[in-house]
């Protein structure tokens, strides 16, 4: 098989994979000079695409260019130490389906191209198991009330709509209200460690119960995944205390880095975040919609954590005052209407993404319009959130 078959063959599962960082990858083929610096420019400034769509761009570009350039780029996926500890199970994939090259065969130590063994990674077939009773925690962080007496409007029918769904999934569901940068950042480490020391009244923790949040009495206790919502206003790379002061996404996951003491090790963790990653907008602002901004307008280092986020880079997020959020009401949706026939949360949140850009709020200058985004996908299995459904 031709590399260049090879990588049309593989092109959802390489696609998949580089979704992880795509950063890395576009320097890689840059640094090899697989692309020219023109190519390499237009790449990275690819306008109202997420990563996925920066991604298909990248290899459409490679396959393009011909055998050649094909072998050289599929070289580079099977044997640079970079790449192999970003994507593990990217060569494991190709190797299945790839005669390397005599330039692979030498950078590959022997039996480096058999069927992995069970104890490599997971193959990303493999699902999470999800048997604890709760399946874990949801937690919400909902700030509505900022400091400087303004309101995210609308942001209690997402908190109350993300509890109504992940407690019908069978999670136990918490809320922490009108955080500082500082109380959401020590909540945060709370939640990671559950150190029984800490007194819950602290973060004034709310729990979903019925049809209502109410006081939470009960030490919470980790099961076998965990779910971080964050509704907030942002920048990019960082979302807003309500005293405007910044914490940043990438820290937020590294909170929940897996050690060998860590309850969530080897679990999954899955972040959904509410808020403007800077103030671009699309096509013009409607008066009806609120964006999730703040006054003025990376690389995956942890496995089994996914994070999708409302927006893409440099732009906002858009709430309506009254129904919620576009990004969280339409995650909540196809959580309910897909979770039913048991699809995996990567499928559901790519009916997420097309059905918030196919959303469009109307003004006298033009359309407001809006695109959500993965930013980070190490999930080594796949996961399935529908455990405890029929």
């Amino acid at each position: 098989m031709s590399a260049k078959d090879t990588l049309r063959s593989n092109k959802i599962h390489i696609q998949t994979n580089l979704c992880g960082d795509y950063a890395l990858i576009l320097g890689k083929i840059y640094e090899k000079k697989l692309i020219t610096d023109r190519e390499h420019v237009k790449l990275k400034n690819i306008n109202n695409q997420d990563v996925e769509g920066h991604v298909i761009a990248l290899l459409d570009k490679i396959m393009v260019k011909g055998e050649g350039t094909c072998k050289k780029f599929l070289d580079l996926l099977l044997t640079d130490k970079d790449v192999e500890e970003t994507y593990p199970d990217l060569k494991d994939i190709l190797l299945k389906n790839t005669s390397p090259s005599p330039e692979t065969a030498q950078a590959c130590p022997p039996g480096n191209n058999d069927v992995p063994s069970k104890s490599k990674r997971p193959k990303k077939e493999e699902k999470y198991q999800l048997k604890s009773q709760p399946l874990g925690l949801c937690v919400i962080i909902n700030n509505e009330n900022f400091m400087d007496y303004t309101k995210r409007r609308g942001t209690d029918k997402d908190a109350q709509r993300l509890a109504e769904v992940f407690s019908w999934l069978g999670f136990k569901v918490l809320m922490c209200k009108d955080q500082t940068r500082d109380q959401m950042d020590q909540a945060l480490n709370y939640f990671a460690s559950l150190n029984e020391n800490s007194q819950l009244q602290e973060f004034s923790v709310k729990e979903w119960f019925g049809t209502k949040f109410i006081d939470s009495q009960q030490v919470p206790k980790h099961g076998d995944a965990f779910i971080c919502c964050i509704l907030s206003h942002g920048e990019e790379g960082v979302v807003c205390g309500i005293d405007w002061k910044p914490l940043s996404i990438k820290q937020i996951t590294r909170t929940f880095k897996a050690t060998e003491e860590s309850a969530l090790r080897g679990k999954p963790k899955v972040f959904l975040i509410q808020a403007c990653q800077g103030g671009k907008v699309q096509r013009g602002v409607p008066d009806d919609l609120e964006g999730d901004a703040s006054p003025s307008s990376s690389s995956p280092e942890y496995a089994d954590v996914l994070v999708a986020i409302a927006t893409v880079e440099d732009h906002k997020a858009f709430r309506d005052p009254v129904d919620g959020s576009w990004f969280i009401q339409s995650l909540c949706q196809q959580l309910e209407e897909r979770c039913k026939s048991h699809e995996d949360i990567e499928t559901i949140l790519r009916h997420v993404k097309y059905e918030v850009s196919q959303k469009e709020g109307s003004t006298k200058s033009g359309a407001v319009k809006q695109m959500a985004e993965v930013r980070n996908n190490t999930l080594l299995k796949t996961l399935v959130l529908s455990a405890h459904l029929p």
